[in-house]
């Protein structure tokens, strides 16, 4: 009975010893769980302006918070997922600071992304429009995104392969909108890069993602600030950094997109005042005086989040354990680092082939290539304009390399209406009409036709099949007049034209009608190489003599009174090598440059009778260097000669003038007017410093020297001091015409300076 009765108390003492180490325990862990609370962070979408979040994010770091979800919309987003992926405040501060985002927005693909086809349309014309059953259409949006997406891919390629953005570091919400049903898409997985450009896709600024079939744009539109779906995720308490305004006023309304803001404001304002009641520390930073594009200003925009959230600091603390979120702990790929692509997936590409599509990305598989080179050969099939923004993917692959997959979405529209216009001292005032029209014959062509009116009218018509670095081919036809006070000595010298009475000058009208076949391909990445066939209709002409009573009309005149010169056809071959790496055509501030060309004449019909075959060769090479912040010198030298007897000059050089895109032979030289410095030779030494004294706005100061004259290499008479020399000062400005420029020029060889202008892109 004893034993008995001290069994059971035993028991007893055992279950209540039990108890209550349970019931310490439970009491334990309820005093660590409210000890460490599980905390929510929310940023809501707001442009430029949502570089207030990093401010505050800097705050809610030193307060010692460890955050564990994150939503956010649109800007809230890509700052959100930044973080979610590991940077710290300080360390997305600076990325932003080192980023010219207003660059990024304009999409403005480096010439380097360009065939050299594409660097002739992108500095020829100043309105680009979708023309489709010959009506004008608008473009989607003012940027396609692909510079943003790149630098999205390049910052989180340490998390690339994560697809569940609940495991990344902090996992991760965003918002996107369905822009067909107007509901919400709630996004936490996927490729991370294309998640929040779709989350920050604001309209009338940047074209539609399409994910998983749905075309979605800003999440702002529908939610621009998820609190409730971060609550979802498991968030306690939750942190909120608002960069939303109230509405504006019509002096605040200046763009469409502050437009589109406000009519979505109408709704957001609304759900805010239910919003900032669920958030337990809300944080409003005070940015009315800046706009969604003000990302010029962010150190500024950034001091607003940080004096917000020190208003809330006391708050925060209470939340604080002691987190110290790691540094440096993100390695970023850098442009220099190298990556194998050992397999390349396309999707899309019904109307490109997949030869097109790898000869624009321009390396191997299987090769080793830094991230420099393949972000460049997405934006080589970009600058194609054949292809709406790349949302690329890299992932890593059981082959110890990576997949790179391209989901090509082919733009639908296939023809352009391209504007321009233009003014300069030679071919006076001209207006550009073009009409482009991509996939006429095959799945790679591109027809385009110039029609130029205006003082003189000219034509140019270009049909090429582009094949990358393979083998690609062309045809050409051109049609270019122009009329020039010159010399009459020049003429009489060249041509033994004599008359009864002293001339001085004349008017001299020049005529060129070619058209050439040819093919080309692209040698070590940078070098076009050309092969082809030309024929070409040349005359030179004047009315001058039927306009002077006591001439001896020349034996050439005809009966309109017309003096012809020249007034032949030839045929020829030719072979051309082209490198350009120039930051830009009319103001380079570092690249180089190359140009070859060797014209070889076989036929003529002879006009003037003294037709021997001979060939031209000719060659201009150089480079841009950045001295110091703002200012560069650009630096060229060329020359040319002419090979065989024939005693055809209509192919002599000619020096003179300010511009570029002038035809055959005629050879730019500041101090002397257009066509001045005959010769079948000469050799040109060329410099000009640019001082970029306010953005897009040039102090130029130019020098040339030269020797021309018949056989100068023959002679040696190249090696002598040049004998020809002018100097420039002028302004620049890049407009959206194109280039503005305005240059005195004089040369102390006649006592007559020059006055150039030019306006707009040369056609």
């Amino acid at each position: 009975m004893s034993l008995f009765i001290n069994n059971n108390l035993d028991k007893t003492i055992i279950w209540v010893v039990v108890a209550m180490l349970t019931a310490s325990s439970l009491m334990s862990q309820n005093v660590e769980e409210k000890k460490k609370p599980k905390i929510g962070l929310v940023l809501s979408g707001g442009g430029a302006k949502g570089m207030a979040h990093i401010g505050a994010l800097k705050v809610i770091e030193e307060a010692g918070i460890e955050i564990d979800y994150i939503g956010g919309s649109s800007m809230g987003a890509i700052v959100g997922a930044l973080y979610a992926a590991g940077y710290t405040a300080n360390e997305l501060d600076s990325l932003f600071k080192a980023t010219n985002i207003g660059s990024l927005i304009q999409d403005n693909l480096p010439r380097s992304a360009k065939t050299f086809y594409e660097k002739e349309d992108s500095e020829r014309y100043a309105l680009t429009l979708p023309f489709k059953n010959f009506k004008v259409t608008v473009p989607p949006a003012f940027s396609s995104g692909q510079n943003i997406y790149n630098e999205f891919v390049r910052l989180l390629y340490h998390v690339k392969d994560i697809d569940d953005f609940n495991k990344l570091p902090t996992p991760f919400v965003c918002i996107a909108t369905d822009i067909e049903t107007g509901k919400q898409v709630i996004l936490n997985s996927g490729y991370l890069p294309e998640a929040i450009l779709a989350s920050g896709t604001l309209p009338s600024l940047f074209e539609p993602t399409v994910i998983n079939d749905k075309v979605l744009i800003d999440g702002g539109v529908v939610n621009n600030y998820p609190i409730d779906e971060v609550r979802a995720m498991g968030a306690d308490i939750i942190i909120g950094v608002d960069v939303q305004h109230d509405l504006s006023d019509r002096e605040a309304l200046l763009s469409a997109t502050e437009i589109l803001l406000q009519i979505n404001n109408y709704r957001t304002v609304a759900d805010m005042k239910v919003k900032s009641a669920k958030t337990d520390i809300y944080i409003k930073p005070k940015i009315e005086d800046y706009t969604v594009l003000d990302f010029n200003k962010l150190a500024d925009i950034v001091k607003t989040g940080e004096d917000a959230a020190n208003l809330k600091i006391e708050e925060l603390r209470e939340l604080a354990t002691d987190y110290k979120k790691n540094k440096n702990s993100i390695s970023v790929i850098e442009a220099d680092e190298e990556l194998t692509v050992n397999r390349l997936l396309i999707d899309g590409n019904t109307n490109h082939t997949r030869g097109y599509v790898k000869g624009k990305l321009r390396f191997n598989l299987d090769e080793s290539i830094n991230f420099k080179k393949l972000q460049q050969g997405i934006s080589n099939l970009s600058a194609t304009g054949n292809f709406r923004t790349i949302k690329y993917k890299l992932l890593d692959n059981l082959n110890g390399g990576e997949d790179l997959i391209l989901p090509l979405d082919e733009t639908r529209n296939t023809s352009f209406l391209r504007l321009g216009a233009h003014f300069d001292d030679l071919y006076k005032s001209a207006a550009i009409i073009n009409l482009t029209k991509h996939r006429i014959l095959s799945k790679d062509d591109v027809a385009s036709f110039d029609l130029i009116l205006g003082d003189n009218i000219r034509y140019n018509f270009e049909y090429y099949v582009d094949k990358g670095s393979y083998w690609s081919f062309g045809f050409n036809s051109r049609f270019n007049d122009f009329e020039q006070e010159i010399n009459f000595d020049l003429i009489e010298d060249n041509f033994e034209v004599g008359t009864g009475s002293r001339i001085n000058t004349i008017n001299l009208n020049v005529s060129d009608f070619t058209n050439q076949l040819y093919i080309q391909t692209v040698v070590k990445e940078e070098f076009a190489f050309t092969l082809g066939a030309e024929f070409k209709h040349l005359q030179y002409s004047t009315r001058t003599f039927g306009d002077i009573p006591d001439t001896t009309v020349p034996d050439n005149t005809t009966s309109s009174g017309r003096t012809y010169f020249e007034r032949s056809n030839f045929v020829s071959t030719y072979g051309q090598l082209k490198l350009d790496t120039y930051d830009d055509k009319y103001f380079p501030s570092r690249g180089l440059y190359f140009s070859g060309d060797m014209h070889y004449y076989v036929l003529s019909s002879d006009y003037n009778n003294n037709f021997k075959d001979f060939s031209v060769s000719k060659a201009r090479m150089g480079m841009a260097i950045p001295l110091v912040k703002n200012l560069s010198i650009n630096i060229e030298t060329e020359g040319g000669f002419k090979l065989g007897t024939s005693k055809v000059t209509s192919f002599d050089f000619i020096l003179g003038g300010y511009g570029t895109d002038f035809i055959n032979n005629l050879v730019p030289f500041v101090g002397y007017d257009f066509i001045s410095l005959p010769g079948n030779s000469f050799v040109k030494a060329y410099a000009r410093l640019d001082y970029e004294f306010a953005k897009k706005n040039h102090a130029l100061f130019s020098a040339n020297f030269a020797n021309v004259d018949d056989d100068l290499f023959r002679t040696g008479d190249w090696f002598q001091a040049p004998t020809y020399s002018g100097y420039g000062i002028g302004y620049g400005w890049e407009s959206f015409l194109g280039p503005i420029n305005l240059m005195y020029s004089w040369t102390p060889e006649i006592e007559r300076s020059q006055f150039f202008v030019s306006i707009g892109y040369w056609f």
